[in-house]
């Protein structure tokens, strides 16, 4: 099952020009979390009340989406929300025809490392340094205070923070964290997809640190690291309605094209 899974997610990747799956499906999916319903065309892969739902390119506009959702609908009783990744249409009509509703809109914004950063300057006081081992704690309690609003990344615990180190891409030096005196203030998540194309993961502020300009300062110390590996572009993924990071993210060079938002439905 497993095996279609990918095989029908890697084709819609290609046709979409994006993945199907995020990162928290993918390692449910991986983990055996996950409830999945596939089919030769088709799959839907249920984790947390979180719902993906996927077609084949060459077998869509047949009906199997809309037979998909409303075996899931008919079978899970609980809450759920489903991401279209890339603003698909078919995944708009398909949500109007069954009652979901449009509830958040996440941008992708892109900065080419053509451009020049400008200096790292922390504050007085603080340093910015790389990941060590004995962080962990103080990096959920921070990304939890941070995130305390955040349905997906409020929630990383310990064991979340080690399973997503665990994955081939993490390197402990692309994990930078703010500190002073009294201790953890923020920390950058960076994330090198490949050669060619960086990520701002996470960037989290502890709420008593806030309004000293340590999310501008993370994320240019971040974007130093990244270019500093040679990538072409770094992308980021932002609310659209946070107005500002948004506004910090555009006076770094990042721009937002319209083709790059995800919607998120949540069944009514």
């Amino acid at each position: 099952m497993q095996a279609t899974v990918e095989e029908i997610a890697a084709e819609a990747a290609d046709a979409d020009g994006t993945d199907p799956l995020d990162e928290a499906a993918r390692i449910a999916l991986a983990d055996g979390g996950a409830e999945v319903v596939a089919e030769d065309d088709a799959f839907a892969l249920v984790h947390d009340g979180d719902l993906s739902l996927v077609v084949r390119p060459s077998a869509r506009g047949r009906g199997l989406g809309a037979a998909l959702l409303g075996r899931v609908e008919e079978s899970y009783a609980g809450p759920l929300v489903a991401w279209s990744h890339g603003n698909h249409p078919a995944a708009a009509r398909l949500a109007a025809t069954h009652g979901w509703e449009r509830v958040r809109d996440l941008w992708v914004m892109r900065r080419p490392s053509s451009l020049p950063l400008p200096p790292l300057e922390p504050p007085a006081g603080v340093t910015i340094r790389s990941w060590r081992d004995s962080d962990a704690a103080d990096v959920v309690a921070v990304n939890a205070a941070a995130f305390a609003d955040h349905p997906e990344q409020g929630a990383m615990d310990l064991e979340n923070l080690a399973r997503r180190m665990a994955e081939p891409w993490f390197d402990p030096a692309g994990l930078l964290v703010a500190e002073d005196a009294s201790g953890m203030l923020g920390f950058h998540w960076t994330k090198q997809h490949d050669d060619h194309l960086g990520e701002v993961y996470v960037v989290g502020v502890a709420p008593a640190a806030q309004g000293r300009g340590l999310g501008k300062v993370l994320t240019l110390a971040g974007l130093h690291h990244l270019v500093g590996l040679g990538v072409d572009e770094v992308l980021l993924y932002v609310e659209a309605d946070n107005a500002p990071a948004v506004a910090v993210y555009s006076r770094l060079g990042f721009e937002h094209a319209a083709a790059d938002t995800h919607v998120q439905y949540r069944r009514g």
